[in-house]
C-alpha cells in the first residue's frame, strides 16, 4: 500500500514532496522493524511451547515403555523402540516448530494479502484467487504420490537403528563367527532400500512443490498483466492507476511465497504424521495391570498350588507344580534346557502374571500385592549381569534412595567391597558401558550387591554362577550361606556345585516337578534325573581338564616319528 501511494501521489504526477516521501519511507521501515520483532517473539514462544510439548511426549512414551509387560518385549526390537522414543518424538517436535508455525504464519499472510487486494480491485483479486485451488490440487497429488514412500522410509530407518544396535551389542559374536561381511551386506541392503524410498519422496517434492508453484506464479503474473492491459469499458481503456498494477505485481509474489512455504512443509508434515502414528501405536500398547491389593511381603514364604502357565495357548510350559518353600530356606532349581526353570523364576518375579490363585507369598495370592512393594522385597541376580555405564555406587543403588553405608554394606555382603574400593575413584569410579572395567565375576558380584542393597525377603538367582570362575563361585556360596535363615533363596543353577548345600533341590522335567530333596537324597535315587545331571556335569568337567602327563615325558612330548 505504501508503494502504491508513493507511485500514484509523487512518482507518476512528478510532484516530489520530500517530507511526505520521507514519512512514507520511515513508515515502511518502522512497519518492517515491527514485523521482524513480532515474528521473533512469535517464533520463540511457539518454539518453547513445542519443545515443552515434545518433552512431555518423550517422557510419556518412555514411562509407558517402562510399564509395558514382558510379553511385549518378547516380540519387540530394541532399536525400533529407541527410534520411537527419540527419532519419532523429534519428528513430532518438527511438526510443532516448523510445520505448524510456517503454515499458520503463511495462512495469516495469505488472508491479509487477499483482503488488501480486494480493497484495491476485487476483479483483479479474483484472478489471483484462481491460484489457490491449483495449489490444493498439487498438494492432493503430492500426498497421493509421496505418502507410501514416507511411510516406507520411516520404517526402514527404524530397521537401520535396530540392525546397528543389534550388531554393536553382539560385536564379539559377529566378529568371532566371521559374519562381518554378511552383516555389512544386510545393513547395506536395508540402507539401499531406505535410499530408494527417500529418492521417491524427493522426486515427488522436486516435481510437485516449488517448481509447479513457480510456474503458477509466472502464469498468474502473465494473466494479470494481460487482463490489466486489455480491460476496456465502452471501447476505452480503463484509467487504472499505475500504482495498482505495481501493488498487484508485488502482492502476487507475496501471495505465492506463503503458498510455496505451505506446500514445502507437506513433506515434513507427511513424515511427522507417520512418526506421530507410530508413537500413538506404541502408546496404545496395554500396560501391565496394576494390582488392587495392598499386601506386603513380610517373611518370604512361597507356595505354588497346581501352577500352570503357557506363553501361547495350548503349549504349556509349567504343568501342575505343587511346591512350598518355607521362609529363610534355600532351594535350588535344576533341569534340562526347556524344563521351565526360567519361566518359574519370571513368575515369582512377576515379569509375567501367573494364573490367579496359584502363586502365594506369605499366604497371600501374589496378584494381591502392590507391585512396587513386592518388587522391593524381591531381589534378582540374572545370568547376564546388567550394569549401567555409570559408577559402582549408581549401579548398586539403581535409583533407590540408599545411603553410602547401605551401599557399602551390600557390597561387603556380596564380597565386592574390596575390589570396588581399590578402583581409582572407589565407588565413584565409572564402570564403562556394560561394566567394561570389571571382570565377568566382578560384574556378577556387583549384581549380587545390587540385589542385597534392597534388603529383600526373597532372593532369586537365575544361573548366577554359569559364567564365573571357581573363586567367584566360592564367594557367591559364602554369600548364600550368610543369608540362610534370613532370606528365602531360590537359585536356578547350571553348575550344580552352587546348590549342593541347599536345603532342598527341585528337579523340573518338561514343566513338571520330577524330583525333590537334598543333594544326598537325590543322589541316592538310582537312574534319577538329578543323579544323571550330576554325573553328566562331572564327565564334562573331567573332559575339560588336560590329560595327565605320563612320567618320563616332560611337557607331554612323545617320541618322534
Amino acid at each position: 500500500m505504501l508503494g502504491k501511494a508513493f507511485i500514484d501521489r509523487y512518482l507518476v504526477p512528478r510532484l516530489p514532496d520530500l517530507p511526505a516521501m520521507a514519512g512514507l519511507l520511515g513508515g515502511a521501515m518502522a512497519a518492517g522493524a515491527l514485523a521482524s520483532l513480532l515474528r521473533y517473539g512469535q517464533l520463540v514462544r511457539l518454539a518453547a511451547l513445542a519443545m515443552r510439548s515434545v518433552q512431555r511426549i518423550r517422557e510419556t512414551v518412555y514411562s509407558h515403555v517402562l510399564h509395558l509387560p514382558m510379553r511385549f518385549f518378547d516380540r519387540a526390537i530394541t532399536g525400533q523402540l529407541v527410534s520411537r522414543v527419540t527419532n519419532d518424538t523429534e519428528a513430532v517436535k518438527t511438526l510443532y516448530v516448523q510445520v505448524l508455525f510456517v503454515m499458520l504464519d503463511s495462512v495469516i499472510m495469505l488472508v491479509g494479502m487477499m483482503v488488501t487486494m480486494a480493497l484495491l480491485d476485487w476483479r483483479l483479486m479474483l484472478i489471483v484467487a484462481l491460484l489457490v485451488p491449483s495449489v490444493f490440487g498439487i498438494v492432493w497429488l503430492y500426498q497421493r504420490l509421496s505418502a507410501p514412500a514416507v511411510t516406507r522410509s520411516r520404517a526402514l530407518r527404524s530397521d537401520l537403528n535396530a540392525q546397528a544396535a543389534e550388531s554393536i551389542a553382539g560385536m564379539a559374536v559377529v566378529q568371532a563367527c566371521g559374519a562381518v561381511g554378511a552383516f555389512a551386506r544386510r545393513f547395506g541392503a536395508t540402507n539401499a532400500a531406505h535410499y530408494a524410498a527417500r529418492r521417491d519422496e524427493l522426486r515427488a517434492n522436486a516435481w510437485l512443490l516449488r517448481p509447479m508453484l513457480d510456474f503458477l506464479n509466472v502464469a498468474m503474473l502473465a494473466a494479470l498483466i494481460a487482463v490489466f492491459g486489455l480491460r476496456e469499458d465502452g471501447g476505452a481503456l480503463d484509467a487504472v492507476q499505475v500504482g495498482v498494477l505495481y501493488a498487484f505485481v508485488s502482492y502476487i509474489a507475496r501471495v505465492v511465497e506463503p503458498l510455496i512455504q505451505i506446500t514445502m512443509q507437506f513433506s515434513q508434515l507427511q513424515q511427522a504424521m507417520v512418526a506421530a502414528a507410530r508413537v500413538n501405536t506404541l502408546l496404545r500398547e496395554a500396560q501391565a495391570p496394576a494390582p488392587a491389593g495392598g499386601a506386603r511381603v513380610s517373611a518370604g514364604r512361597i507356595e505354588l498350588r497346581q501352577l500352570q502357565f503357557a506363553y501361547e495357548p495350548g503349549r504349556p510350559v509349567l504343568q501342575g507344580i505343587d511346591l512350598t518353600i518355607e521362609a529363610g530356606r534355600c532351594v535350588g532349581v535344576v533341569g534340562h534346557t526347556g524344563s521351565g526353570k526360567s519361566t518359574l523364576m519370571a513368575l515369582l518375579l512377576r515379569l509375567y502374571e501367573a494364573p490367579p490363585g496359584q502363586v502365594f507369598v506369605d499366604g497371600q495370592p501374589v496378584e494381591g500385592f502392590d507391585e512396587a512393594g513386592y518388587r522391593s522385597a524381591v531381589g534378582l541376580v540374572p545370568q547376564e549381569p546388567f550394569l549401567l555405564a555409570a559408577s559402582a555406587r549408581v549401579n548398586i543403588a539403581m535409583g533407590r534412595p540408599l545411603t553410602d553405608e547401605q551401599v557399602h554394606s551390600a557390597a561387603r555382603a556380596a564380597h565386592a567391597h574390596d575390589f570396588l574400593q581399590a578402583l581409582p575413584l572407589g565407588y565413584d569410579t565409572p564402570l564403562g558401558e556394560g561394566g567394561a572395567r570389571l571382570s565377568v565375576g566382578q560384574k556378577q558380584l556387583v549384581a549380587i550387591a545390587r540385589a542385597l542393597a534392597g534388603q529383600p525377603r526373597i532372593l532369586l538367582l537365575d544361573e548366577a554362577t554359569a559364567h564365573i570362575d571357581s573363586e567367584t563361585e566360592g564367594r557367591v556360596q559364602q554369600t548364600l550361606a550368610a543369608l540362610r535363615g534370613r532370606v528365602t533363596v531360590v537359585a536356578i543353577a547350571h553348575r550344580l556345585s552352587t546348590i549342593r548345600d541347599a536345603d532342598e533341590i527341585v528337579v523340573l522335567n518338561h514343566g513338571r516337578l520330577a524330583e525333590r530333596g537334598s543333594h544326598t537324597d537325590l543322589m541316592g535315587i538310582d537312574g534319577g534325573l538329578y543323579q544323571r545331571l550330576v554325573q553328566l556335569q562331572q564327565l564334562e568337567e573331567a573332559q575339560s581338564q588336560p590329560d595327565a602327563l605320563p612320567q618320563g615325558q616332560p611337557g607331554g612330548a612323545g617320541p618322534a616319528g
